[in-house]
């Protein structure tokens, strides 16, 4: 995202606490220290000039309402714990949208989530990206020489606000239990302007400078569910947490956290110098491997985002149907295709390993080795698309986009048609050319010249396994028609999401689908969206039939000698489940 602008938008109203707001002036900071162009959104209404300068933040780097709207941003972050549905739609006209630790009933409307502090599976739907390991951990960890063997010091933070008071709270707990060789020191926080009166025998701060690294001279800590309880579990002291609200305590209890109803406890181990036994959970973070930071992570970002659909264009702020740590599906409402937002660009070149290596990797062989099988299956092909050529018709130019190797330029040559291909892959071009002798340019359609000679308009446009690599299918099949003749055939295979396979489970289906497949078809759907762009389905054709992915049983249905692989080929090719099909269709 080099030069680009990214804004940064935190949640900072009064009694929300100062959490997000620190979190994300931290992001703006190291976002810039990476050379990013990094800006911190406050709301013109909100007054937190006090605190921005106790951060040391730069207030050039702040947008306001009225600024918003005056930068091009390419990516927006929203840390605002519970987004207003308005607000991020807003927001989504401007940038993708990613939103940190999300709790609000939007949710699966933003375009990626990474959760940092919210447990897997917390939240509906699953987050792209889940990792304690963006937390900024501390340097420093408790160990057997820094522990306090005299007294107990426990350290009392709720954060910069404290609104529900829980820091006092806590306090006269403590006091009222009357532990001997305690030493207390309550943060009270800098945004917390209330005056309570403390015990003698507690220390008070406003801040503590680094806390993170500070927290292993501690043997407890009392907070909230947050950032803090978690450095200090990584730094080796003991937490013990209370709750602002109801959904504080609902995800403490689920990340495994120990209520301060267990002080009791606490203290009398302490005193014995038992160490309170963690929870599962507590262990695991204490072993946490330190990933990129949040800065670094996002700084890596160059998303890929659909504000329309790119099937029949329509506007569409659909739900999430799956998040992966890459990618992020949604389901048009009006034509019903799948398509995908990417956080980065699929990792993938078309060249000659495409062909070889990867293909090998799944189907067993090279693309050159299953030459013949593909040719033959052209060959069924061009039968289907002479047939649905009317007498009068006489098909003879055939454009191949997406050509590879050209099985299907060969099986059409031999059938008396004149093909010409399209292929991105240079060494497949030059297969093509040299070895037919059939026409072929190297490039992406429709942003490449057309194969010479020239023969405008096209009897037949095909794409085999190709239609879904098109990040703008809309506008691809657009161009088809400046370039297929009125009553032309357009012909083309693709994965099917109505298969066996996505049947049986939508989303390992969709998490197994190729990284550059930017849109998944049904043949349901597929009328509708074609002929949305002109085109009239005459011909529908299931394929892929796999018995051996039937659910509970298809594992005894992997061999031709079981009965059960007949039994549920049957019944896939009668209920048309093959995980793939072909159409043919005509242009009005």
């Amino acid at each position: 995202m080099k030069g680009s602008y990214i804004l940064v938008v935190p949640c900072c109203e009064k009694g929300k606490g100062g959490g997000h707001l620190t979190r994300c002036i931290k992001l703006v900071k190291e976002l810039r220290a990476c050379g990013k162009e990094a800006y911190l959104f406050i709301s013109t209404d909100i007054n937190i000039d006090t605190f921005l300068q106790a951060s040391q933040f730069d207030k050039s780097s702040v947008i306001s309402e009225k600024t918003v709207t005056q930068k091009n941003w390419e990516l927006i972050i929203l840390d605002r714990n519970k987004t207003p549905k308005d607000e991020l739609f807003r927001l989504k006209t401007l940038a993708p949208v990613i939103g940190l630790d999300e709790g609000g009933s939007c949710r699966d409307y933003f375009d990626f989530l990474i959760d940092i502090l919210i447990p897997e599976n917390f939240e509906k739907p699953a987050a792209n990206i889940t990792s304690y390991g963006l937390i900024d951990l501390p340097t420093k960890r408790k160990t057997s020489q820094n522990a306090n063997n005299k007294k107990i010091k426990i350290l009392i933070s709720f954060g910069q606000e404290d609104a529900a008071g829980l820091g006092l709270s806590a306090v006269k707990k403590l006091s009222k239990k009357k532990f001997r060789e305690t030493e207390i020191t309550l943060l009270k926080g800098g945004l917390n302007k209330s005056k309570i009166k403390i015990p003698d025998n507690v220390k008070v701060l406003d801040c503590i400078p680094n806390l993170a690294d500070r927290l292993c001279e501690y043997d407890l800590v009392i907070t909230h569910y947050g950032i803090t309880a978690y450095e200090a579990l990584y730094a080796g002291t003991n937490v013990l947490l209370d709750h602002p609200t109801p959904y504080h305590k609902k995800i403490a209890k689920t990340a495994g956290f120990m209520d301060l109803k267990k002080i009791n406890s606490f203290i009398n181990s302490a005193a014995n110098r038992h160490e309170l036994v963690p929870s599962v959970h507590h262990a695991e973070v204490r072993t946490i491997t330190k990933e990129p930071t949040l800065a670094g992570l996002i700084s890596s970002f160059y998303p890929q985002i659909n504000r329309s659909c790119p099937v029949c264009g329509k506007e569409s702020n659909s739900r999430s149907i799956a998040r992966f740590p890459d990618r992020t599906y949604r389901r048009c409402s009006n034509c019903g295709a799948i398509y995908m937002d990417r956080i980065c660009p699929p990792p993938i070149e078309y060249e000659r390993e495409y062909f070889f290596e990867s293909y090998k990797k799944q189907y067993g062989k090279t693309y050159l080795e299953d030459f013949p099988n593909l040719a033959a299956m052209a060959k069924r092909r061009l039968k289907v698309i002479s047939k649905l050529s009317s007498r009068k018709d006489t098909v003879k130019t055939i454009l191949d986009i997406g050509c590879a190797y050209g099985p299907f330029l060969v099986a059409a040559k031999e059938e008396g048609f004149t093909p010409a291909g399209i292929e991105p892959a240079q060494d497949a071009v030059r297969y093509v050319q040299n070895t037919f002798g059939i026409p072929a340019i190297q490039g992406f359609f429709p942003n490449c010249p057309l194969p010479s000679p020239q023969n405008i308009p096209y009897d037949v446009i095909s794409l085999w396994y190709v239609i879904e690599h098109f990040t703008d299918c809309l506008a691809m099949l657009a161009e088809i028609k400046k370039i297929l003749k009125k009553g032309g055939i357009l012909a083309f295979s693709t994965p099917s999401f109505t298969g066996i396979s996505g049947r049986k489970s939508l989303r390992k289906f969709l998490e197994k689908s190729p990284a550059d497949h930017f849109t998944i078809w049904s043949p349901k759907m597929c009328k509708k969206a074609l002929a949305l762009s002109g085109f009239k389905v005459k011909k529908t054709v299931i394929t892929g039939y796999h018995p051996e992915r039937f659910p509970l049983l298809g594992r005894l249905a992997k061999s031709k000698k079981s009965p059960l692989y007949w039994l549920f080929l049957a019944f896939s090719v009668f209920f048309r489940l093959g995980d793939t099909f072909e159409v043919y269709a005509k242009l009005l």
